[in-house]
C-alpha cells in the first residue's frame, strides 16, 4: 500500500501562512525547489484541498514555460500535468470523489492508497487536518522555514485526536530551512 505524504512548509510557530494568507516569508532557493521537484516526480499523484487545488490548476499548465525562475526554480515538465478534481496527477490521472466539500470518505482514501503505484502527496491545510483527524497520513514532512510568524494559520488547528509520530530524518537546507519527516507510529 502507498503512504499518504503531507509536505508543508510551516514558520517555527507552526504557522503555514501569515496574516492574510501571506507565503511571502517562504524561503525557496533553487537547493530547496530541486528538493521538493524530486521528491514530487516519485508520487502517483496529489491530493489537494480546494485553495491549493485552485491554486495549483491555474500554475501546472503552465508552469515550466511561463514563469521567470532561476536555473533550479522551474517545475519540470513532467510533473505539470491536467488538473482533475483535486488531484494533479503524476503520471496518470486518479480520481477522488466526495460530495461534501469538508468530508473525506475514508474508504475512498484507502482504496486510492491501496491502487496507487507510489506515495501520494497531501496539499492543503484543511485537507490535512481532515485526513490526520481520520489518522490516513502516513508521514509528515515539515519544512520549517526560520521566521517566527507571530500569527497566521496554524498548519494544525485545535482537535482532540492525537498522533503519535516517529522522527525519520532532519535535514537543513542552505538557505536554513530545516526538514522534519516524521512517520506514524
Amino acid at each position: 500500500m502507498s503512504d499518504l505524504v503531507l509536505m508543508m512548509s510551516v514558520s517555527v510557530d507552526g504557522c503555514f501562512s501569515g496574516p492574510d494568507g501571506d507565503l511571502g516569508w517562504q524561503l525557496v532557493d533553487d537547493e530547496l525547489h530541486e528538493h521538493f521537484n524530486r521528491r514530487l516526480a516519485a508520487m502517483s499523484g496529489f491530493l489537494d484541498g480546494r485553495v491549493t487545488y485552485q491554486l495549483m490548476a491555474e500554475y501546472w499548465p503552465t508552469a515550466d514555460q511561463d514563469r521567470p525562475a532561476p536555473a533550479g526554480g522551474r517545475v519540470r515538465p513532467d510533473l505539470a500535468g491536467d488538473a482533475e478534481d483535486g488531484l494533479l496527477p503524476h503520471p496518470r490521472p486518479r480520481r477522488l470523489e466526495h460530495h461534501d466539500r469538508r468530508s473525506v470518505d475514508p474508504e475512498a482514501v484507502t482504496a486510492l492508497k491501496s491502487s496507487a503505484a507510489s506515495d501520494l502527496a497531501v496539499g492543503g491545510a484543511v485537507l490535512a487536518a481532515e485526513l490526520r483527524r481520520l489518522d490516513l497520513i502516513d508521514e509528515y514532512s515539515l519544512y520549517v522555514h526560520p521566521v517566527v510568524l507571530g500569527r497566521g494559520r496554524p498548519l494544525f488547528p485545535p482537535s482532540d485526536t492525537r498522533t503519535d509520530l516517529v522522527l525519520a530524518e532532519t535535514h537543513t537546507f542552505g538557505s536554513g530551512v530545516t526538514l522534519l519527516r516524521y512517520l506514524r507510529r
